[in-house]
């Protein structure tokens, strides 16, 4: 915001200060501020309480129309308890009386300003629990539910005798592992969204300390190797050698690497690769995971850490998952003062790059 040296404001008029940040926009009287509020929604306004035509407590109840969070700040040379008072009630945020100093009127739009971020972050909350809240509501009628009904068809041909018929000899034991596969899918979930929960009330992370990269990359890799095989998924690393420990949580690291590495084997083709590398550049190590999979789209790449989003094609549609392990990963590296950065090509694969910090010397 750019406020110049000689406003002092001591002539009768409406003032817009623009969320931009550098544009400020004048009125003579309050009928053309309020239409210069309706076209530019700013974040603050400083209104006089004389002005010609409308009068400056009318003009603050119709700004509040617009815009309950737009700040109005108050300018009179005229202030008195009841004023400010009334002018409260219109949603007024503040009063600067007549003369005032350029370095006066910065301190209250300082603040004003402040406020107003303060509000956004507020109603941006609001909204991000509102989504988690629809969010949940599709996981439980679908996730939850299509899974359990499944379940619950695969035993009713069971105990209606069905799975005894000779027409179903030597399928038994395929509708019980459906129904395991099932149940394991839940349990996946169900775990993911406790994870999601101790991550927001900071309890994942049980401690930071150096860690040695490799040793965890490694026990993971071994981890997943079945995994890799039932896929012909060729696993590769590259580890860089004398590197230094990281700072940060093992257990907590080691569920990043899961996840990253069995998505980047689930999302291959079969008989693909996924290269798993460290390295070190300035104060950060860097753990890069690749796969030659099926890429995602620029178009969806902008929504993999969002909660519940799960890249839907033909390629991936057999592929079974909460939409929450890649927004765990997020939030635990982020944990870790980390960052994570993803470069894909639709049809030829992904990198995942994360960024820790080097361990306290």
């Amino acid at each position: 915001m750019v406020i110049d040296d000689d406003v002092s404001m001591r002539d009768s008029c409406c003032q817009v200060l623009d969320r931009d940040g550098y544009r400020t926009e004048t009125a003579e009287d309050g009928d053309n501020g309020l239409q210069k509020v309706r076209e530019i929604k700013p974040d603050l306004v400083l209104v006089d309480l004389k002005m010609p035509g409308m009068g400056g407590m009318e003009l603050l109840e119709k700004i509040a129309e617009i815009d309950s969070n737009i700040v109005s700040i108050v300018i009179t040379g005229y202030a008195t308890i009841e004023s400010a008072v009334e002018a409260m009630k219109r949603n007024a945020y503040d009063f600067i009386p007549k003369p005032f100093t350029p370095d006066q009127l910065r301190i209250i739009v300082g603040r004003g300003l402040e406020k107003r971020r303060l509000a956004l972050e507020s109603a941006r909350l609001r909204q991000e629990k509102e989504t988690m809240r629809e969010n949940f509501i599709t996981l439980v009628s679908h996730q939850l539910r299509s899974p359990l009904i499944s379940i619950q068809q695969y035993f009713n041909v069971i105990l209606e005798g069905f799975a005894f018929e000779d027409k179903w000899a030597g399928q038994q034991k395929e509708l019980i592992e459906q129904v395991t596969k099932r149940i394991d899918g839940l349990l996946k979930l169900i775990d993911d969204w406790l994870d999601m929960s101790r991550i927001e009330a900071g309890k994942l992370i049980n401690s930071f300390g150096p860690v040695a990269l490799g040793p965890i990359l490694s026990e993971t890799i071994e981890l997943l190797k079945p995994l890799a095989e039932a896929k012909k998924v060729t696993l590769e690393t590259d580890f860089c050698d004398g590197l230094p420990g990281a700072q940060g949580d093992g257990e907590g690291l080691k569920q990043v690497f899961t996840n990253l590495i069995s998505n980047a084997i689930q999302y291959n083709r079969q008989g693909g690769t996924v290269t798993i590398n460290t390295k070190e550049d300035g104060e950060h190590l860097i753990v890069e995971m690749s796969d030659t999979g099926t890429g995602i789209s620029q178009e969806n790449l902008h929504f993999i850490f969002d909660e519940f989003f799960r890249v839907k094609t033909k390629e991936t549609r057999d592929i079974t998952g909460s939409g929450l392990g890649l927004p765990i990963a997020k939030k635990i590296i982020g944990a870790h003062n980390g960052s994570i950065k993803v470069t894909s090509e639709l049809g030829k694969g992904t990198i995942f790059s994360i960024f820790l910090p080097k361990a306290e010397q």
